[in-house]
C-alpha cells in the first residue's frame, strides 16, 4: 500500500470516527421532527422468521425496534401473528402520515 493510500484511509476513519459526536445521546427520547418521549407512542409487535416477537414503533420518520424478552432475559414467541409480520397499532402517535398509504 503506497504512503498516499494509507493516509487517505487513515483520514477516512477519522472523519468516520468523529460523525459520534462523542456523546451518548438518550434512546428513550425521538429526536425527529415531533420530538417526544417513546413511552407516549403504541408499540405494535413484529414477529421475526423464527417466530419471536420484537416492540416496533414507526412514528412516520423514524422506527424503533427493541426484542421482547421475558423476565428471565429471554425471548418471547407469542405466535400474535405469523414470521415476518408486524400486528398493532405501532403507527399511533404519529404526526406524519404514511407515505405508501
Amino acid at each position: 500500500m503506497t504512503f498516499v493510500k494509507i493516509i487517505t484511509a487513515l483520514s477516512l476513519v477519522a472523519s468516520l470516527g468523529a460523525c459520534t459526536g462523542g456523546g451518548k445521546a438518550d434512546k428513550t427520547v425521538d429526536h425527529g421532527f415531533d420530538s417526544k418521549h417513546l413511552s407516549q407512542l403504541v408499540a405494535g409487535v413484529w414477529v421475526d422468521p423464527n417466530g419471536c416477537d420484537h416492540w416496533i414503533i414507526d412514528d412516520g420518520v423514524e422506527g424503533y425496534l427493541s426484542q421482547r424478552l421475558d423476565q428471565y432475559g429471554k425471548p418471547v414467541c407469542s405466535g400474535v401473528a405469523p414470521p415476518n409480520t408486524a400486528s398493532g397499532p405501532f403507527k399511533s402517535g404519529s404526526g406524519f402520515p404514511d407515505p405508501s398509504s
